[in-house]
């Protein structure tokens, strides 16, 4: 059983996105898949993600081959939260002016 990160056939697997995941275990064997469903198991236990490796195990004992290789990086894990290029400058807060105090546009707010 696979119980340490690093040895995943996948770096970054926790971190993947669940919509590039099946291109992402595209490659693996049987046994690769069964590494990270192993893994999934015993720390995030997400069930979309199960569903994803599990689907890819019977696509492989159906008679489907590993595609391609492993893509070694990761470009939507690539940084960190504390890498974020979000910044004071970018992030976009002042793009929109406040709302009003009082509006007669704003149906929600008693009129006085």
């Amino acid at each position: 059983m696979t119980n340490d990160k690093q040895d995943l056939p996948l770096p970054d697997f926790d971190h993947i996105p669940l919509g590039t995941l099946p291109s992402r275990i595209a490659g693996l064997d049987e046994q690769g898949i069964t590494a990270l469903v192993e893994f999934e198991r015993a720390h995030g236990n997400r069930v979309p993600v199960l569903t994803v490796l599990e689907g890819r195990l019977t696509q492989l004992a159906n008679g489907a081959e590993p595609s391609g290789g492993v893509p070694e990086d990761l470009p939507e894990v690539q940084q960190s939260q504390h890498d974020s290029a979000v910044s004071p400058e970018t992030s976009g807060r002042d793009a929109f002016p406040p709302p009003a105090k009082s509006s007669p546009m704003l149906p929600s707010q008693p009129r006085r």
